[in-house]
């Protein structure tokens, strides 16, 4: 009996070296071999992605571009209408008003978290210390019976209510395939403040010469989320300039 017991703590030490042997740097570099190689990530000036939104078990089609240069956009195609949200010209932040159907400019303080989020494109993993992130393997976690490993990511701090605030992910990475199959951030301003938002990724296919997520599903944790899947993924599409430019209102002209 002594001796059952003994073997099964060596089981364990060992099943539990197995799992602290991999360090952070290890799950990241793996993760990139995995989708593509690190070379191929670099090459990325860009990406456009058609998908469906279901919202309420009704089909919402969106498109989102976006760019090294840090230019994005959504378009949410409602009602036989195109919607703009969330573009970016490289220094002005806007989006179509769903009442009034007019462009509205962002504030600054929004500018600074858009402005944030073009160093992690296309991926923030992506070299991350020379961008000045860090990354820290917090563990193991089970995420939908899957054994993962759970990484905090801190990124570049956000300035909200005119305070610099942390910028923190957890980034959960399937032990098996070293992909990502969760994300989870606290909300830190709006209606939805102090609660924690939650994005799943599964069905890794070929997008160019990565692999990305074609299927998500993004809400709040502990509720049900809005399922999103990607009808295709182009890698460095061409987009003309306009396409993100603020949409000056026309003059009527004098009679």
């Amino acid at each position: 009996m002594k001796m059952l017991k003994r073997i099964l703590v060596l089981i364990a030490l060992v099943c539990s070296y197995s799992i602290n042997a991999q360090t952070v740097d290890e799950i990241i570099s793996n993760y990139f071999e995995n989708t593509g190689g690190v070379e191929n990530w670099e090459k990325i000036e860009g990406v456009k992605m058609s998908a469906k939104v279901n919202q309420g078990g009704m089909e919402i089609p969106i498109e989102i571009v976006q760019l090294k240069s840090g230019k994005m956009m959504t378009t949410i195609n409602f009602q036989g209408q195109s919607i703009k949200q969330g573009v970016f010209d490289g220094e002005v932040l806007w989006s179509t008003n769903f009442m009034t159907q007019k462009a509205e400019k962002s504030d600054e303080e929004a500018i600074n978290m858009v402005k944030n989020e073009m160093n992690q494109f296309p991926d923030p993993f992506l070299n991350y210390k020379e961008k000045g992130f860090t990354a820290e393997l917090m563990g193991t976690e089970t995420v939908d019976g899957a054994e993962t490993f759970k990484i905090k990511l801190t990124t570049t701090p956000n300035i909200i209510e005119g305070k610099e605030v942390p910028s923190v992910s957890y980034y959960f990475f399937d032990n098996e395939n070293f992909v990502p199959i969760q994300v989870q951030e606290e909300i830190m301003e709006g209606p939805g403040k102090g609660m924690v938002s939650e994005v799943k990724m599964s069905d890794y296919q070929e997008a160019g010469n990565v692999y990305m997520p074609y299927s998500m599903t993004q809400g709040v944790k502990g509720q049900p989320g809005a399922p999103i899947t990607m009808d295709s993924i182009e890698i460095n599409p061409t987009v003309d300039d306009s396409e993100f430019a603020f949409p000056e209102e026309e003059t009527p002209e004098e009679n």
